[in-house]
């Protein structure tokens, strides 16, 4: 049996009442509370604590995977710190993952923008080659854009992959963020910064890892899997990351207050 302890508790509660209300009631929760690109018309900065609180309805290892990983590392975490300063961190950490991701997120949006604007004003097949290749090479396979790459000229094939360009724009720029996994990446952190040399024992390697390394391992990796994303990958890797690093900065500002104390 878990011993849960009062805010992991609290926590597991509301992401699943969250999940209830959304898959059952008000699947339409997403578009008001999720995190959304700060260039869409949906973003408001309440969402940069709401978001962490939702979860995908279609996908049930989205919830299970980051509530299981509260009950098995939050306990510790906030039995050491007590129940104020854990929550405090597990807030801090969903914010800072938000706001790093959000930063990179209205980054490569901006790319995105500037080069479907380009052949936008100019449909000219190389810029609309140029956009595909740098931004959206799953449009590729779309029967219009195989037509138009055929016929360049036609006029008609033309808007019709302008008009395409300006779906695309619009439905990345309001795909929401969802998920605890910034703020679980964080206590997955002090974790392993806290209790370094413990053994965990992980479903997917068949002998005991240290936390240290099974935490560097897995922050190496999400930083890999960031950088070269590929292309259907839904996955927040910078949201990981953002918790991860907001962790550890607020880890080391803590440490360096106790010892400026005692």
């Amino acid at each position: 049996m878990f011993n849960l302890t009062p805010a992991v508790r609290i926590i597991l509660i509301i992401n699943v009442a969250v999940y209830a209300v959304q898959r059952l009631i008000f699947p339409d929760l997403i578009n008001l509370l999720a995190l959304h690109n700060f260039n869409s018309s949906l973003f408001s900065p309440v969402q940069f604590i709401s978001y962490m609180f939702l979860h995908s309805t279609q996908d049930f290892g989205h919830i299970f995977s980051n509530m299981f990983a509260l009950i098995i590392f939050g306990p510790n975490l906030e039995n050491l710190w007590g129940t104020k300063r854990f929550t405090f961190f597990y807030l801090f950490t969903g914010v800072g993952a938000g706001l790093l991701y959000s930063g990179i997120s209205y980054y490569e949006y901006s790319q995105l923008y500037e080069s479907a604007m380009t052949f936008i004003k100019d449909p000219d097949a190389t810029n609309f080659v140029g956009f595909i290749n740098d931004h959206a090479p799953f449009l590729e396979s779309e029967p219009l854009v195989a037509r138009y790459l055929r016929n360049p000229d036609n006029v008609f094939l033309q808007n019709q992959c302008v008009v395409l360009a300006k779906e695309y724009l619009q439905i990345v720029v309001d795909s929401p963020m969802v998920g605890a996994s910034g703020a679980i990446f964080g206590l997955l952190m002090a974790f392993g910064m806290l209790f370094p040399n413990t053994e965990l024992f992980l479903l997917f390697i068949p002998f005991p890892i240290k936390a240290k390394y099974f935490v560097a391992l897995y922050g190496i990796f999400e930083l890999y899997s960031g950088l070269h994303r590929n292309p259907g990958d839904n996955v927040a890797h910078f949201a990981h990351i953002g918790g991860m690093l907001f962790a550890y900065i607020l880890i080391r500002y803590w440490s360096r207050q106790r010892k400026n104390f005692y």
